[in-house]
């Protein structure tokens, strides 16, 4: 029975037209599944669905999501977080969520921290928190982050700390209170994906695919009101500050003064970032 997917043409590109027809037709698709998103059930015979594609070096595999919580798309991942993310969803949903699928030209807390090349030689390190802003009267899921050292610009040497000036340069706004929604940043998003937070996207060279800005080491874990938030507005404030700015704070209270304190000094950048977008 025809099911009721959107395959987008990155996907299409990937598994090429004879297994996304399959899909359409029913054949590879289940009816129902768990979505790779909310991790609520979905139904692509009563239901839009989409096709996510997780693409690792070696491995490719195809999961489906209720089609108002993520566009069919592409996602570049590390290999380590493919086969972890297939373990977990063979584990929870006996595997009726993603198929691996032949791929052409494919071979809250405060978080870990994370790898990423940032205007530095070599990768410096970054600390991600996620946490619930109040703004305007209304809770927005958000993501704070802080390197643990000075970011120099490429080339350079010395002491100074471009972090800030690197980012503004990408287009995030200079902010010197949370009293409302930092402007929208198209090109880039965060992807929330089974349920987990896995990175940071940004826009591929040259038009091509979106490449990873910050990704976790292993997919996190995030609260389940950080993920309704996140669904509801389908987007995520991201605000960032140099070392030292933040901190580690074990509170969202306490984030948020840290947060307050920081735009205040003029040391804090911010945008909106749709989630999952391409």
């Amino acid at each position: 029975m025809p099911r009721m997917l959107d395959v987008s043409d990155a996907v299409r590109a990937e598994i090429g037209d004879e297994e996304a027809d399959r899909l359409l037709a029913g054949e590879n698709a289940p009816g129902s599944y768990d979505c790779t998103s909310c991790r609520t059930p979905g139904d692509s015979e009563q239901e839009r669905t989409s096709t996510v594609l997780f693409v690792g070096d070696e491995t490719a595999v195809l999961a489906f999501a209720h089609a108002t919580c993520l566009p069919s798309q592409v996602v570049q991942v590390t290999e380590e977080q493919l086969r972890g993310a297939v373990r977990s969803i063979n584990a929870d949903t006996g595997g009726q969520s993603a198929a691996g699928v032949p791929a052409q030209g494919v071979p809250q807390q405060a978080a870990p921290e994370a790898a990423v090349r940032q205007g530095a030689q070599e990768p410096a390190v970054l600390g991600v928190t996620s946490g619930l802003v109040l703004v305007a009267g209304e809770l927005h899921p958000a993501l704070v982050v802080e390197p643990t050292a000075p970011i120099v610009r490429p080339g350079t040497t010395g002491p100074g700390d471009d972090f800030l000036t690197l980012l503004t340069e990408q287009g995030y706004t200079p902010v010197a209170g949370l009293d409302s929604v930092p402007p929208v940043l198209h090109g880039w998003s965060v992807l929330l994906a089974m349920g987990q937070l896995h990175a940071v996207l940004q826009p591929g060279a040259e038009g091509g695919r979106p490449a990873a800005w910050w990704q976790a080491h292993q997919p996190l874990q995030v609260t389940e009101g950080w993920r309704a938030a996140a669904n509801k507005h389908q987007q995520v404030l991201m605000f960032a500050a140099p070392v030292g700015s933040i901190g580690r704070q074990p509170r969202e209270d306490l984030l948020r003064n840290a947060l307050d304190k920081a735009a205040a000094q003029g040391k804090l950048v911010a945008a909106t970032l749709p989630l999952a977008g391409t």
